[in-house]
């Protein structure tokens, strides 16, 4: 018998149900609690954005929950059982323990089927970074790349994709640490606007203070065009709130020779629990690895 692979990923990627099924990629979903309730990021019964969003803004206060090794164990051992090797392309490890659940998952289904291929790679990225990645992935499946052919090519694209942000909203940037209350209350007012990317090792740093959202939403842009790779035309933008501003900035990034397409998606709950609304993220790939 010939084994051939499936995809799996997470509900981070922010890439649709529809296309999930469309490309025939598994997608495992965080939860989200909030008010006492929990949620899943997938399925038809999800929590949108759009509802987080507006509960976020009457002052709910959501928490994420990373999948478990539970979840990823029986999801290992029936795509082993249905003939296939297992790739998982998982949400940055620098971000969530999701990426270390895997791993353990890993182990345990390998104890109990010695003979199972699950490869597990992190990417290293969230949002729409960790989709781009995901939808290169599918491309190359679907071309006839073998699972290694894939694995190749993920090794050398997540150390040269690129993720800048900008956070629009940074009390809950400081809720979640990322910076301290006193700066997001003297940042919001004198208008300073953080960017953000994300390092090497999957973290999110901040690497500039803007002041004004236009001369950042403009740095973006910038950033994202200088050591483009115009192998990779395609970008990816995602945001949370704000469609129209998400519009403004594909406009600019298409007035480049060197870009082709440009993808606007919503970020998920997952992320847009961290974010709250007018974030601003840009993913693509770079020529060389960031630094």
């Amino acid at each position: 018998m010939i084994m051939t692979y499936k995809i799996i990923t997470d509900s981070t990627t922010d890439l649709s149900d529809a296309y999930m099924a469309a490309h025939d990629v598994v997608m495992l979903g965080l939860t989200v609690t909030l008010d006492e309730t929990t949620y899943q990021t997938v399925g038809l019964d999800r929590l949108t954005s759009d509802v987080l969003l507006e509960k976020m803004a009457a002052g709910a206060k959501p928490v994420t929950s990373q999948i478990n090794v539970g979840q990823f164990s029986e999801t290992f051992k029936s795509v082993i059982h249905s003939g296939n090797d297992v790739l998982y392309l998982g949400f940055s490890s620098g971000l969530s323990g999701t990426y270390q659940s895997a791993e353990m998952a890993k182990q345990l289904v390998l104890d109990e089927i010695p003979s199972a291929r699950i490869t597990t790679v992190d990417t290293l990225a969230a949002a729409s970074g960790e989709g781009y990645l995901v939808k290169e992935a599918v491309k190359l499946r679907d071309n006839g790349a073998s699972l290694d052919e894939v694995v190749a090519a993920m090794q050398d694209l997540i150390p040269r994709l690129r993720s800048w942000v900008m956070a629009d909203d940074l009390y809950h940037l400081a809720r979640g640490g990322r910076i301290s209350k006193t700066a997001a209350t003297v940042g919001t007012l004198v208008n300073i606007k953080p960017i953000i990317d994300v390092d090497p090792e999957g973290q999110l740093r901040q690497v500039g203070k803007i002041r004004g959202k236009k001369k950042a939403l403009k740095t973006l842009v910038t950033n994202t065009l200088t050591d483009f790779d115009p192998a990779y035309p395609h970008v990816m933008v995602g945001y949370s709130g704000e469609p129209d501003v998400a519009e403004e900035v594909k406009a600019e990034l298409l007035q480049s020779n060197l870009i082709t397409e440009v993808t606007l998606t919503p970020l998920g709950p997952t992320i847009a629990t961290h974010t709250g609304t007018g974030t601003i993220a840009i993913f693509s790939i770079g020529r060389t690895q960031r630094l």
